[in-house]
């Protein structure tokens, strides 16, 4: 049958015979598939992930911009140049670097009369930079190594504001972005640097131990994860509800129980997918995105969810990521398409001085992240494991965990002003400040703000299930309202003295929270919440009364310089 066939091929034009040639229209090219990109390489992951760490900076930058002068500058509620003096007071007779090492930060070697002036400049310089890299995808060694410096800095004379562990989880993940560049070049794609497997696996070995810190403080907390009861409560009870949280707190209990096995399940099981190999990797990575953006429509909680998206993103090589970018000739996917093609060859040139020492550079960072990593591993065996804890001062490895224990009730303090004459006046009438987004005015809508993050408000939250004694700071605010001090006002939605002179006391009622029952009768009169009151918080106090309070703490009396 060979010969049929072969004169059958010529017969039909086959065989040897000259293929016409493709007409093309004048001016036009032929059209071209989009190249397939090969895995195993993350020149995207890099551009992506860049991003999505300059973005988040962004966002962190920004809240600081706008809220640190309140809180830390030179008439803030924690002043920072105090703090810095308490510092050093307490290391006096030791060397300056005792100091320092307590609490590493940049401010040490400025000058402390320009505090307000300080903070806004690191912000500021953190906005630009991080701007920059969102829209130019590039950045260096420096760029990062800046922003990277800067929030450290910021982080450490925070105090109790910056006591969180997305700070910390912020560090740790910013400091690994410093080594996916390369030292000097300016571009998306620097040829002689590709980007290190060791950083890569750097990024997804800390979102395994966020996901599993985060599931082990559950199973071994608070007794409702183990019984499947805590989402009766996590919604009403989490520190800033949005709307739609409101709505997922009326589910069926079954709803919420399928929930909380579902948590346990993406935080205790899916962590290990991340070493079985690239498909369950790329699987792992997926699930973790997804779970993460449930928990950013479902709650505030900063830009917390936002950031444990971004290791989340090294669980991804080139060819999974391509979809993002487009194919057009010469583009950045193209690009990356002829790279690996060229890696592919047999005939490769010889490695280059630089790039060996960039090896020897990511070995050692290989080896001090297996070296940070012994507690940290050592506290996740632990039955009394601690979450959002450093083991060192850089905090570049640390403990991670969310929600270890449930609150069942929600309780707020509100804050109230009066001008009578006399705080026990039974005819007193006492009117309520309006915070930002945590709840107090029973018809205000939940507020929707991540990945932004108002930190006064996150602080009552805490205060509320705690004491005044243990929030000082609390009495400093209740100062500043006394003398309708505009910083502190600048933290405060409602200001019921308006336009008018201050109020002449100032105290502190704990309620209970509850949110009102679609269709009932609290709803069908616009509430969102309902409150009992459940007495006082702090008392009645005046700025005469705060005079000697202040003094002993060294905050400037309000109204004053």
């Amino acid at each position: 049958m060979a010969a049929p066939m072969e004169s059958l091929r010529k017969r039909r034009g086959g065989g040897d015979a000259p293929q016409p040639e493709l007409l093309k229209a004048p001016g036009r090219e032929p059209p071209t598939c989009p190249p397939g990109l090969l895995p195993g390489t993350f020149w995207l992951t890099r551009i992506v992930l860049l991003r999505a760490l300059a973005f988040i900076y962004f966002v962190a930058f920004l809240v600081a911009y706008n809220q640190n002068k309140q809180l830390i500058g030179e008439k803030g509620l924690l002043p920072t140049k105090l703090y810095l003096k308490q510092i050093q007071q307490y290391f006096r007779g030791k060397s300056a670097w005792d100091s320092f090492s307590y609490s590493p930060t940049v401010i040490w070697f400025l000058d402390w009369s320009y505090m307000d002036l300080i903070l806004d400049s690191v912000s500021l310089l953190g906005l630009g930079v991080s701007a920059f890299i969102i829209i130019t995808s590039c950045a260096n060694m420096i760029l990062m190594a800046i922003l990277w410096i800067l929030y450290f800095s910021l982080a450490h004379v925070g105090q109790i504001w910056y006591a969180f562990g997305w700070e910390f989880q912020l560090l740790e993940t910013g400091f690994l972005g410093i080594f996916l560049c390369p030292l000097w070049t300016f571009s998306q794609l620097p040829k002689h640097t590709p980007t290190s497997n060791i950083v890569i696996w750097g990024f997804r070995w800390l979102i395994f131990r966020i996901m599993l810190g985060a599931g082990l403080i559950k199973v071994r907390g608070d007794r409702c994860w183990r019984e499947l009861t805590c989402m009766d409560y996590h919604y009403e009870t989490q520190p800033v509800p949005n709307p739609i949280a409101y709505y997922l707190h009326q589910s069926p209990w079954w709803f919420h129980q399928f929930e909380t096995l579902s948590n346990h399940f993406i935080e205790l099981v899916v962590p290990f997918f991340v070493f079985l190999g690239r498909r369950m990797c790329i699987i792992h990575g997926i699930v973790q995105i997804l779970f993460q953006v449930v928990l950013i429509i479902s709650g505030n909680l900063s830009f917390l969810n936002w950031l444990t998206i971004v290791p989340s993103i090294a669980c991804f090589d080139d060819a999974a990521l391509g979809f993002l970018f487009g194919s057009q000739q010469g583009g950045v996917k193209d690009q990356v398409h002829k790279m690996q093609l060229e890696e592919a060859k047999e005939n490769k040139p010889p490695v280059r001085y630089g790039c060996l020492v960039r090896r020897v550079v990511n070995i050692s960072l290989g080896v001090l992240i297996a070296y940070l990593s012994i507690p940290v591993i050592m506290n996740l065996l632990n039955s009394k494991q601690v979450m959002n804890t450093s083991f060192n001062p850089l905090r570049i490895v640390n403990t991670y965990g969310a929600f270890g224990s449930i609150s069942k009730e929600r309780t707020e303090v509100i804050i109230q002003g009066t001008s009578s004459l006399e705080a026990n006046d039974s005819t007193a009438v006492w009117e309520e400040y309006e915070f930002k987004c945590k709840p107090g005015n029973l018809k205000r809508r939940p507020c929707l703000i991540s990945p932004y993050h108002y930190r006064l408000d996150w602080l009552m939250w805490f205060a509320a299930f705690q004491t005044y004694e243990q929030n000082e700071w609390i009495f400093h605010l209740a100062g500043k309202l006394l003398a309708n001090d505009p910083e502190a006002l600048s933290l405060i939605s409602f200001n019921p003295f308006k336009g008018k002179d201050p109020p002449r006391w100032i105290r502190g009622e704990h309620y209970r929270y509850k949110f009102s029952r679609p269709g009932g009768k609290h709803a069908a009169e616009g509430k969102w919440w309902i409150r009992k009151r459940i007495g006082p918080y702090f008392p009645a106090v005046s700025l005469k009364g705060l005079k000697d309070f202040f003094k002993s703490r060294d905050w400037p009396q309000p109204g004053h310089g």
